[in-house]
């Protein structure tokens, strides 16, 4: 896993958490919480393809 990773999930979470702030202030709860859950969505999706890629590379060390 590298550094750059970290920031990446690092960045969506103060974009996801600016946004949300935004719309809660201006009345828009419905979008809020719905910008919330892309950015935990994506966020999952990127943690999801790391995984897949430690075990590809757990099953090539193995040599399954």
């Amino acid at each position: 896993m590298d550094v750059d990773f970290i920031f990446k999930v690092a960045a969506i979470g103060i974009i996801v958490t600016v946004l949300h702030q935004v719309l809660v202030r201006s009345g828009r709860e419905e979008q809020a919480m719905l910008t919330t859950l892309a950015g935990l969505v994506v966020v999952l999706l990127m943690i999801v393809n790391v995984i897949g890629e430690l075990f590809a590379t757990v099953k090539s060390v193995f040599g399954l």
